[in-house]
């Protein structure tokens, strides 16, 4: 992330505080679960080689955000900052696809020299309300996005609390155990969690846990019937492997294509349920990744 040093004397110049990418592979998944659901939050057409989102404001204090089609200047950006180096992220007039009021994240950082961030005036002529960010403190679809993203960046953290959750559970592939609140303390919850329900498979083979049930199930049907862009993603991890993030009407799944899950449910608050690996889930996984959009 990175501020602008500079002071503001110009009301219409932008002092960008940070950006993100909105493309099929990456996109700030608090706002959705797939690319086009995002850009249609935003008012953007799914256009598939995505935008820069640059987040900034103007010399009067008000938020500010610039939509990009130059993917590419904002990944350098981010990369750069990620690894303590300046970058001036100053898009080029003819890249501006958008200016929108307001800010669809929270942004803890704030412009020095120019008033406490703030939406900028109503439009006169109607324009669209500002942006402004989900509701990240009562249990819903953005907070256990919120969650999964958490898992997804710390898996070694998170697969160690859940060491029993390794072993094979039969022909359904599941495995559970009680989840903790973490989840929801990833997304700065209020509420606390409550004990998971046990997946474990039932006499006939397959998880006890409907919810689970119905996120394996509709995992497959994604096999079969590709669904919307980012609905599945994949990214490199350690050793080799791949980390998949699938989304869908409820529920979010993480997981590595050489170890195990993790499911989170819109009617489980804050609750994590591990899917151990079993005989079903590594073909499910290996068929995941390969139909799931990648970063470039």
């Amino acid at each position: 992330m990175a501020a602008t040093e500079e002071t503001a004397t110009d009301e219409d110049a932008l002092f960008v505080l940070t950006a993100v990418l909105l493309t099929p592979a990456r996109f700030p998944s608090v706002l959705g679960d797939d690319f086009p659901e995002v850009c249609a939050a935003l008012g953007l057409e799914p256009y598939e080689q995505g935008y820069g989102l640059v987040l900034g404001q103007d010399g009067g204090g008000a938020r500010w955000t610039v939509v990009i089609d130059d993917v590419s200047l904002v990944a350098c950006a981010l990369a750069a900052w990620d690894c303590g180096m300046e970058y001036d992220l100053s898009p080029d007039e003819r890249s501006v696809v958008s200016v929108l009021p307001g800010w669809p994240l929270a942004v803890a950082v704030s412009a020095p020299g120019v008033p406490a961030p703030h939406d900028p005036p109503p439009d006169p002529d109607g324009g669209r309300p500002p942006l402004a960010p989900p509701d990240a403190q009562t249990w819903g679809p953005a907070q256990r996005r919120l969650g999964a993203d958490e898992i997804a960046l710390r898996w070694a953290v998170w697969r160690e609390e859940y060491e029993g959750a390794e072993e094979p559970s039969g022909s359904g592939g599941d495995d559970a155990a009680d989840g903790p609140a973490g989840a929801a303390e990833a997304a700065e919850a209020a509420p606390p969690a409550a004990p998971a329900e046990s997946a474990r498979p039932s006499d006939g083979g397959e998880p006890s846990n409907e919810g689970v049930r119905r996120v394996l199930r509709e995992a497959h049907a994604y096999v079969e019937t590709p669904p919307p862009l980012g609905r599945v993603r994949s990214e490199f991890a350690s050793d080799g492997a791949r980390t998949l993030r699938a989304d869908g009407p409820g529920w979010s799944l993480v997981a590595r294509t050489d170890d195990m899950a993790f499911v989170l449910l819109d009617d489980m608050p804050g609750d994590v349920i591990p899917v151990g690996r079993g005989p079903k889930l590594p073909a499910l996984l290996r068929a995941l990744d390969e139909m799931a959009a990648k970063p470039a």
